[in-house]
């Protein structure tokens, strides 16, 4: 008998991180909410994901709907929305992408005073079950259906939390990797900045990284 999965909210869902994750998840048959400031560009959004998997919500609704939460959202108007859902964020899984760049000086490592996006949102979400992952992963290729060379690092401070994300990243197509607690996400944070560095120097469409030596 077919397990039924949870839902999946995606909050900040119609940027092209959050469209892409959605697009993959839906197909790989997990019901998709899509969160947005606004409710009427989130549910234009899900109108284009499998056909019955996927509806459209203010943040706090698609919080309060959803099994697990990833955030995808950029790093400058990340704290009010999180504020807004963390009621409903308590005692469930949430996924932070976000990175903390700096407009300006993208290619540059530029960290909060937290110490990493993660360990601001963990703050701010303190009921919920924190987990770090998809830093790396090129936004756009997840709107295609080519194989993307690219690993996830996954970091959080539960290793059943990690393992559920780990499952979570292997249903969009690509391989989790445990990487430790959250703490350790400064890590894949920072990273980004340099890789992003390394696309405009090598003209690269999205450089990513592989763990080597592990199955």
């Amino acid at each position: 008998m077919d397990v039924a999965k949870p839902t999946v909210a995606i909050i900040g869902g119609t940027g092209t991180l959050g469209s892409g994750l959605a697009r993959r998840l839906a197909r790989a048959g997990y019901p998709i909410v899509i969160g947005s400031r606004s409710q009427t560009k989130a549910a234009e959004a899900a109108l284009g994901l499998q056909p019955g998997r996927a509806v459209g919500a203010s943040n706090a609704a698609a919080a309060m709907a959803g099994d697990i939460l990833i955030i995808t959202l950029p790093w400058s108007n990340a704290a009010p929305i999180l504020d807004e859902i963390a009621p409903h964020a308590a005692g469930k899984l949430v996924i932070e992408t976000t990175v903390p760049l700096a407009p300006a000086h993208i290619s540059r490592v530029r960290l909060p005073p937290e110490g990493s996006a993660a360990l601001a949102a963990q703050k701010r979400l303190s009921g919920a079950r924190l987990v770090a992952a998809f830093h790396h992963v090129a936004a756009h290729k997840l709107m295609k259906d080519d194989p993307i060379e690219c690993d996830v690092l996954v970091f959080g401070d539960d290793r059943g939390d990690r393992q559920a994300a780990v499952d979570l990243v292997a249903a969009v197509g690509l391989k989790g990797v445990h990487a430790g607690p959250l703490a350790n996400a400064v890590a894949a944070e920072a990273l980004t900045s340099v890789l992003i560095g390394i696309n405009r120097t090598y003209k690269v469409d999205g450089a990513g990284i592989r763990i080597t030596g592990i199955g």
